[in-house]
């Protein structure tokens, strides 16, 4: 039997966040929030764009959650 892997601490932080944005912008979606390393510059665009933030009041934003 194989055991699913366990969440990554940045995967686990991410979680975390994520919630708590859902809580202080309750019309964000999961799709919103979708987190993909690879895709990460194009969903914090997005965001930006949802939320109307600048680059610099989104990662201060995310800093504080």
């Amino acid at each position: 039997m194989i055991k699913p892997t366990p969440p990554s601490p940045a995967e686990k932080a991410w979680t975390e966040q994520k919630n708590k944005l859902k809580k202080q912008f309750p019309f964000l979606t999961d799709d919103d929030l979708m987190f993909d390393i690879n895709k990460k510059d194009l969903m914090m665009n997005h965001l930006q764009i949802t939320l109307g933030k600048t680059k610099s009041e989104l990662e201060t934003l995310l800093g504080t959650l």
